[in-house]
């Protein structure tokens, strides 16, 4: 919930861009390695916002991962892929923010994590969730108990 109406708000960034690059009417007084430079500006923090919306698209894998974890539906070890991938996301986003000079290093380390997510959805896709067979659901259950009444 709280990353689109960031992602939302920072593509005011990219929209801020195109009427720079345009040379819009009102920006005639600006001179264009002025305007070059502010667009270039706007373009670095479109990049800022995605790495604070990468904060929260690590977040939302925690609960998750508990989720899938927890359940029984899928692979346990599905669930731990997702919240190595929740702290990866998180740690690429901090690196962003307070040490950006190593955030393609950090990123190419953290690839292997970001594919639990891509195996998560492939298992649900082709294998779905298959829930624990409940003892007096199944059908000889079922006939058992009608033949005992």
């Amino acid at each position: 919930m709280v990353s689109i109406p960031i992602a939302l708000l920072n593509e005011l960034n990219a929209v801020a861009v195109l009427a720079l690059v345009r040379g819009a009417d009102f920006l005639s007084v600006v001179a264009k390695p002025q305007r070059d430079a502010l667009a270039l500006l706007f373009i670095d923090l479109h990049g800022h916002g995605f790495g604070i919306a990468e904060m929260f698209w690590g977040l939302w894998l925690f609960p998750l991962a508990l989720l899938v974890y927890r359940s029984r539906f899928l692979p346990r070890f599905l669930g731990i892929w997702l919240a190595i991938a929740g702290v990866a996301w998180v740690i690429l986003s901090l690196t962003g923010v307070l040490l950006p000079q190593y955030e393609d290093k950090v990123y190419t380390l953290a690839q292997p994590a970001f594919f639990g997510e891509i195996a998560f959805m492939l298992w649900l896709v082709i294998r779905g969730a298959k829930p624990a067979a409940d003892a007096t659901s199944s059908p000889l259950a079922a006939a058992a108990e009608a033949q005992r009444r």
